[in-house]
């Protein structure tokens, strides 16, 4: 997952993702110890991920980023801009 896609995301949404990816990396290292896992990388893209989402967090916290807050509003297209104004 790219930081930047990461940022465009509210602190809910980074929190629930971290959640699941919690719960993902859990539920591998379990599979890992009883039988062989079809993608061994994997682990290692979770924790990875995790790490960039706490660190957005972090940041957030310490006020060198502002997340979006509430519901994400919808951006328009040139084409949708456009027909409004006709």
């Amino acid at each position: 997952m790219k930081v930047f896609e990461l940022r465009e995301k509210t602190r809910e949404e980074l929190t629930d993702l971290l959640n699941g990816l919690y719960r993902e990396l859990f539920n591998l290292k379990i599979r890992r110890a009883s039988q062989e896992l079809p993608n061994p990388l994997r682990l290692r893209t979770i924790r990875r991920d995790i790490a960039r989402i706490r660190t957005i967090l972090r940041e957030s916290e310490l006020g060198k980023v502002k997340l979006l807050e509430g519901k994400k509003t919808e951006v328009k297209t040139k084409k949708e801009k456009g027909e409004k104004n006709a």
